[in-house]
């Protein structure tokens, strides 16, 4: 059984009343207390001032028979040591001595023991005088003090109640108010389906909390659309790159199936061979985008000497399309010698993933270079990053295409990129893994060709700042 209500704005209005009752309760016996006491004191005050006066007379000798009342005084009444009466006020003439003996309750029946019908505070005071030792009594009515504590009790009784009610409407109606923004962006959110990304949740005027909720909100809503529409184009140009050598292998081996000649066949059969490779490392590239885009949100860690992975991957590609040619340099870009390595660029970073970018982007530039390719790997001491630049002399990329040419599926010359075996995949895929190892990758201006440059962190323990350059 659930004793709690459910909702933010019970549960508010329950606790305020909670906390205003407890408040009023102790306040209001607080006040009750003081007022008592406050009220006591002056009475006791009064019956004391009459009461040593008395005394004072009797001291003297001067007291007698009748003893006149001081204001605010109900009565007076002198009893000596026998406990027979010796002065009194005269409302209380012919009454028996009051049975008090010093220290006494300060408040006296003085109904029962002297008709008096008024609740009395009364001060006893013994003197010696004369005649002996005497105890004078002074009492004075607590009827308007009791009047006052009733009055008050009352008031409380009355009046915290509806004082817990106000609370308890006020707080349900603030609390409700400030609930309203936040029950619109429920309602907008609930009401958003997977094919109404593009809503978003009002934002309600101020700079408060929930105005940083909504916009908080409607940037992860932005997100989930960009993502969302990314995933679709790439599942649609994948759909579309997948089909079409699909298409030509089906035709391949639809026709060499049927032809008579078996050099046609071979033929035919070779080229199906030729797509169904292409169609593979299509597959391998979209399987690996997936593992990127699914990949931990942490960085790989492992020391590695990017200048020595760079020669080994371009080592093991064996034959190339044009040359590839190393350029060794230190400091300033002087050239020191072919072959030779000046220093270590070591970055932290996943080997196999950084050769696929490596692979990547020397397979770009082939594809697209006249005669040469220039790779160069460099410390930058002034970033404290590892520099690696592919450069291609092939065609410029137009400023405009710069960012475009890193988008998957993207062909700047569709025709000889197929021709070519480009999916439009490597260049984003080698920008992602960049960027999964905190670094960047960009095309930087160059006086010819195109130069693409990737940037990784250092790692700390990284030695000299000699650089390597191979280009």
């Amino acid at each position: 059984m659930r004793l709690t209500p459910r909702s933010v704005r019970a549960r508010a209005t329950l606790a305020a009343c909670a906390v205003v009752a407890v408040a009023l309760t102790v306040a209001s016996l607080a006040m009750l207390s003081l007022l008592r006491a406050n009220l006591r004191g002056n009475a006791e005050q009064s019956a004391r001032v009459q009461a040593v006066a008395v005394a004072k007379l009797a001291a003297d000798g001067r007291l007698t028979k009748l003893v006149p009342l001081g204001r605010g005084t109900d009565f007076v009444q002198v009893v000596d040591a026998e406990g027979r009466v010796v002065a009194v006020s005269q409302n209380v003439v012919g009454r028996p001595a009051l049975a008090l003996v010093p220290p006494a309750l300060p408040e006296a029946d003085a109904f029962g023991q002297l008709g008096i019908e008024v609740h009395q505070q009364v001060t006893s005071v013994v003197v010696d005088t004369p005649k002996g030792q005497v105890v004078v009594h002074a009492g004075v009515s607590l009827g308007a003090a009791d009047d006052a504590e009733s009055t008050t009790a009352l008031i409380l009784a009355v009046g915290c109640p509806l004082l817990l009610l106000t609370v308890a409407l006020v707080t349900w109606r603030v609390t409700g108010r400030a609930l309203r923004p936040v029950e619109a962006i429920r309602s907008e959110v609930a009401a958003i389906g997977e094919q109404e990304l593009h809503r978003r949740v009002p934002i309600p005027r101020g700079d408060d909390e929930i105005t940083r909720l909504a916009t908080t909100m409607n940037g992860m809503l932005d997100r989930l659309d960009l993502a969302g529409r990314r995933q679709r184009q790439f599942i649609a140009d994948a759909s579309h790159e997948l089909r079409s050598p699909i298409a030509v292998l089906r035709t391949q081996l639809e026709v060499a199936l049927g032809h008579p000649d078996a050099a046609v066949r071979a033929e035919l059969v070779e080229g199906a061979l030729q797509d169904a490779e292409r169609l593979q490392a299509l597959a391998a590239d979209l399987l690996f985008l997936a593992r990127l885009d699914a990949g931990s949100a942490d960085r790989p860690t492992d020391p590695t000497d990017l200048t020595e992975l760079v020669r080994a991957t371009v080592r093991r590609r064996g034959s190339t399309l044009c040359d590839v040619v190393f350029d060794e340099v230190e400091g300033e870009g002087e050239v020191v010698g072919e072959g030779e390595v000046e220093g270590e660029v070591i970055v932290p970073g996943n080997r196999l993933w950084l050769t696929r970018l490596v692979t990547n982007l020397v397979d770009n530039a082939e594809r697209h270079a006249r005669r040469t390719v220039r790779i160069r790997v460099r410390r930058d001491e002034v970033t404290g990053e590892g520099v690696l630049e592919v450069f291609n002399d092939g065609p410029a990329v137009d400023p405009a295409d710069r960012e475009r040419i890193f988008e998957r599926f993207t062909r700047l010359d569709d025709a000889r990129s197929r021709d070519d075996g480009g999916t439009g995949l490597g260049l984003p895929i080698a920008r992602d893994i960049a960027q999964h190892h905190g670094g960047t990758l960009a095309v930087v201006d160059s006086v010819q060709g195109a130069t693409f440059q990737v940037r990784l962190p250092l790692t700390q323990a990284c030695g000299s700042p000699q650089v390597a350059d191979l280009g």
